[in-house]
């Protein structure tokens, strides 16, 4: 595995830009209730507590046999006590139910994150019907944490992964308000399939290079615009370009890096061009070495749609 090709600068954003300020007050922490899932729920936890959130812990199964429903309420309850002690947040618990991922989807539209851990389910019918945080991702429009690392105090540096679309600035204030005194990476990975092409169309290597280099001027450039915003930091924030296949070069920069944490946005698609082509969310769950925050981009453009036909209403 290569590093990515990687031209960095630091980039100061304005120094008088406020400190992100707190924008979780509910968090869904999921929980098999086993010792490896303890990783999510502290890191929830954590989260809660420096947010002042409330976390709402739910019981949800990864194996085939599940506990029985009193055991799984009885254990839940012990660990909502020893979280709420440890940690000093309000923690309530979800009532145990078979609904399963439906549940889960219900019990998320009130919560402003949701945190799980990476659990790969190698059954046959995974491969058909996706693995379970990728099929809780196309119905989920918050937030969704998927932990890997133990639970440490505070993310040491967050990698947020940035295609120049208007989400992208979603993304960057998303990261720094999770965690306002993480260091901060923005990382952009120049698509490579253009210069293919030209090569393709016989185009000579200084006419390559030419192109080459303006867009990583205007990759740049574009870099530094999203520092200068409402989410820009006192302390200077990295920025990184890449070039090639974005998950890929995502991943690797993260292991680079060594970023606790990666940011990436995921626009909703059919669970058909998923499963033949896959998201750049799906191949970053699937390569990452940290934890990824998953992020919906059109889940403000669905908001919007939702309140215009009130407003409508209430206007007659």
């Amino acid at each position: 595995m290569h590093h990515p090709q990687v031209q960095r600068e630091h980039v100061r954003p304005d120094g008088n830009a406020a400190a992100g300020t707190p924008f979780l007050q509910s968090i869904l922490a999921l929980t098999d209730l086993s010792a490896r899932g303890q990783h999510a729920v502290e890191r929830a936890a954590r989260l809660a507590a420096d947010h002042g959130a409330l976390l709402k812990l739910m019981y949800a199964p990864a194996n085939l046999e599940p506990l029985a429903h009193a055991e799984a309420a009885t254990e839940l309850a012990g660990l909502a006590r020893a979280l709420s002690a440890r940690f000093g947040v309000l923690v309530k618990q979800v009532a145990v139910s078979n609904g399963g991922l439906a549940q889960v989807v219900d019990e998320a539209r009130h919560a402003d994150l949701v945190v799980l851990r990476h659990e790969r389910d190698r059954s046959p019918g995974a491969f058909f019907t996706g693995q379970p945080v990728e099929r809780l991702l196309r119905r989920l429009r918050c937030p969704v944490l998927v932990t890997r690392l133990a639970a440490r105090p505070r993310y040491g540096r967050i990698l947020v992964a940035v295609d120049f679309t208007p989400a992208s600035h979603e993304l960057v204030s998303i990261a720094h308000g999770l965690d306002a005194h993480a260091s901060l990476e923005l990382f952009h990975a120049l698509n490579a399939m253009h210069e293919s092409k030209l090569r393709y169309a016989d185009v000579s290597d200084h006419a390559i290079r030419t192109y080459r280099h303006d867009c990583q001027r205007r990759a740049r450039e574009r870099l530094f615009s999203l520092t200068d915003s409402s989410s820009a930091r006192r302390n200077r924030v990295l920025s990184t370009l890449g070039r090639g296949d974005p998950a890929r070069q995502a991943t690797v920069q993260q292991q680079h890096a060594r970023a606790d944490l990666l940011v990436v946005g995921k626009r909703r698609a059919h669970p058909l061009a998923d499963f033949f082509v896959g998201s750049v969310a799906q191949r970053v769950l699937c390569w990452a070495t940290g934890d990824v925050l998953v992020v919906p981009t059109d889940r403000r453009d669905e908001a919007a749609a939702v309140a215009m036909p009130r407003k409508l209403q209430a206007l007659r």
